[in-house]
Order: structure tokens, then C-alpha cells, then sequence
């Protein structure tokens, strides 16, 4: 528990047995590294969910930090991910449902009910399914951040305020001084945006204002013909007259609800 909580940004001594949370780890220098669901199952076992980032490579770079400490970090071999969109059974908000070795995820929003499931069961390959998530992932501004997009960004330029998913007051963690500063002195001056395209964009892409590069393209989902894009933009930008590759940018309101 004190590993964790001295590695990552949240506040996982906080956190009630039973619960999860949204959490992050940073570089040194205040740069996501990766975004994730960290679950406290008891008081000394965590289970960590990441969406995006390989769970063995985040493995062997933790266990550098181990040290002389007693604990292990494991990737279960027969653990899998799966989702659907229906109300939870007995998980809500950030209280975890248990049942027969799988955790219960409440991630309904205000775009609607989602269910993850994390555990002893087969993962899903409904290719329809998973990009369906992933769109509204993106639509509740969950940052889907691809290999290209690690340790580019503050966790205030991905909002990631808005999912409660870093602290400002608990102790040191790595990139603590820099996401403090940023807070208690207002120096943010670049935000998470969300638009639509019909154009083809991928993460990386610069997101352009007429003849001039102001943002740049964090991660994008598939929604049928149609592209749906988090982008990172300059704080008073209102969104307007922009586009990325040969698309047009319409900008999206962030849907709340997933903040826990």
C-alpha cells in the first residue's frame, strides 16, 4: 500500500477498502505515463486495470522502485477484461462489486450504464463492443493514451481532474512538484478537448487553425464512419474553425458521471 502510494498520484492510502478510484502514474517531470482503475480489495491488496498500457511492460517498470520493500507485483495469467453497457449488479460508483473471483467496475456516466468486469473469465473480442467503449471512454474523457502519447502530457492537460484522478495534497509522489505548481499557481495553459470528424485522424496529428499548428490529436475512437478525437488546445481556444488531417473538427461537450 505505501509503494503504491508513494508511485502514483492519487491518494490510495485514502482510499476505503472495497473501492476504486481513477489513478495515474507520472514521469519525474509530471508527464503521464499511463491512466488506470486502481481497486483496494483489502487492506494490502491492490488490483490495477489499464486500458491502454501493456500490463507487463508496467510490471517490469514498477518492480524497479521495489527495492528491498516486501511486495509483489503480478500479472495474473488467467485474469481477463471484459464490458458491457448494463447497470452493474452490485457495484455503484466507486463501491467494488465481488462475486466468484471477478470484480464488478461501475463506469456509467451520464452517457449512460457500463459495466466492467476484471477476473477469472474469458476477455471479450467483440470487435463492436470494444470500439463502442472505447468511443464513450473518449466522450467522458478518459484519455485512451497510445504508445506515441505517454509522457507527453501534464495530468491537468488531460483533465484529468475531472475524474478526480490525481492529488494535490497528499505526499511525494514522481511529478508531484510539477502538478502542484501547476494547481496552486494556475499555469495550465493547454486543456483536453473533444471533437468529431468525418476525416481520418490518428493520435499525434496536429490539430491546425487555418495555416498555423495550435494542438495536437492525444487519441481517437471510431464511432461508424465517423471519428471521435480528444485533442490537447491551448486553454482560452473556444474550439471553433479547426481541423486535423483533412477533417473538419466538431467540437463535443465532455459528458461528466465518470469522476470517482
Amino acid at each position: 500500500m505505501a509503494f503504491a502510494h508513494a508511485q502514483f498520484a492519487n491518494d490510495v492510502a485514502g482510499l476505503a477498502p472495497g473501492h476504486w478510484q481513477w489513478n495515474a502514474w507520472l514521469t519525474p517531470k509530471g508527464r503521464v505515463i499511463a491512466v488506470f482503475a486502481l481497486a483496494r480489495l483489502s487492506g494490502d491488496r491492490l488490483w490495477l486495470v489499464l486500458p491502454d498500457h501493456p500490463a507487463d511492460v508496467f510490471a517490469d517498470a514498477m518492480r524497479r522502485f521495489v527495492f528491498r520493500r516486501k511486495l509483489k507485483i503480478e500479472v495474473p495469467a488467467d485474469t481477463g477484461i471484459a464490458g458491457t453497457f448494463a447497470t452493474p449488479a452490485s457495484a455503484q460508483g466507486a463501491a467494488v462489486g465481488e462475486r466468484q473471483d471477478v470484480l464488478e467496475l461501475d463506469f456509467s456516466g451520464d452517457g449512460g450504464a457500463r459495466t466492467l468486469y476484471a477476473g477469472r473469465l474469458v476477455a471479450s473480442d467483440d470487435a463492436a463492443l470494444s470500439a463502442a467503449w472505447r468511443v464513450a471512454d473518449l466522450c467522458h474523457g478518459l484519455p485512451r493514451l497510445p504508445e506515441s502519447q505517454r509522457e507527453q502530457w501534464t495530468p491537468q492537460q488531460l483533465a484529468l481532474d475531472r475524474l478526480s484522478a490525481y492529488s494535490v495534497k497528499k505526499g511525494c509522489y514522481p511529478g508531484q512538484e510539477i502538478v502542484a505548481r501547476t494547481h496552486f499557481l494556475g499555469k495550465a495553459k493547454r486543456a483536453l478537448r473533444c471533437f468529431r470528424t468525418n476525416g481520418p485522424v490518428i493520435a499525434g496529428m496536429p490539430v491546425r487553425e487555418r495555416d498555423r499548428d495550435i494542438g495536437e490529436v492525444v487519441c481517437t475512437a471510431q464511432d461508424g464512419e465517423r471519428t471521435v478525437l480528444l485533442a490537447v488546445l491551448p486553454l482560452e481556444h473556444a474550439g471553433d474553425g479547426l481541423a486535423a488531417g483533412d477533417g473538419v473538427l466538431e467540437p463535443c461537450s465532455l459528458l461528466d458521471g465518470l469522476r470517482r
